[in-house]
């Protein structure tokens, strides 16, 4: 699973899944532009990805308050320093707990529709006519599924944009066809995350893997080996 000489945007880059990635992915010889909040651990994800493959690039935004104008100019900066984009790896996720739909706070729960949905799509939506630009480009969306753990209730915003990622993926193939960036999904098991933490308690979360265990498969959907999976959400392997 080779990924020499090509560009991957990890949004996300500092979570569980984002980070694990990140450095598989510089492990597989790509260049990597790590995507998220906090500078701090961007830092940390930079001097592991920079240990093992080539030196990455930090860009720091929230995406909580960012908008199209914000994506584009990222697919810009990528252009013009980087000069192509091969791959885009979404893995950013908003969460705050288990919550009633009745009780929840519409601040959080369109927060999370934002970060979860509309802010995967906006910088997808930038990123496409770079990555139409590169034989290999992929746009691989990390997919959660709430109803995995027993149930689907209390999930909120974050699991409406689950289901609605898990849609969006063979819907955008379809219009980009088979010639057109390869467009796919993947819903790891469960991991041990920060994210997975505010829903269970990580003493009695015995399903819960490390989060390193499931970046292979996010480095094979990004490299040649995931062609038979446009347009498809693949489950991991248990």
């Amino acid at each position: 699973m080779s990924l020499d000489g090509r560009v991957v945007l990890i949004a996300g880059a500092a979570g569980g899944l984002g980070s694990a990635s990140a450095v598989a992915c510089a492990a597989a010889g790509a260049t990597v532009v790590l995507l998220g909040r906090k500078v701090a651990p961007l830092n940390r994800v930079y001097d592991a990805a920079r240990a093992v493959g080539p030196e990455p690039v930090l860009y720091p935004l929230d995406l909580v308050g960012a908008g199209p104008e914000d994506f584009d100019e990222l697919a810009q900066r990528i252009e013009a320093e980087l000069g192509r984009l091969d791959g885009l790896l979404h893995c950013a996720a908003e969460f705050k707990g288990l919550t009633p739909l009745l009780h929840t706070d519409p601040a959080d729960f369109a927060r999370a529709i934002h970060v979860d949905l509309t802010a995967r799509w906006w910088l997808t939506q930038a990123c496409l006519p770079l990555l139409s630009r590169s034989p290999a480009g992929v746009v691989v969306f990390a997919i959660d599924e709430p109803a995995r753990s027993g149930s689907s209730a209390f999930w909120g915003g974050y699991g409406l944009a689950q289901q609605a990622q898990a849609t969006l993926v063979p819907m955008l193939q379809a219009e980009l066809g088979q010639h057109g960036p390869r467009i796919s999904g993947f819903r790891p098991g469960p991991m041990r995350t920060a994210l997975r933490g505010r829903a269970f308690q990580p003493n009695t979360d015995l399903q819960a893997k490390p989060a390193a265990d499931y970046a292979d498969a996010c480095v094979a959907l990004l490299s040649d080996a995931g062609a038979a999976e446009r347009g498809r959400t693949v489950d991991a392997v248990a």
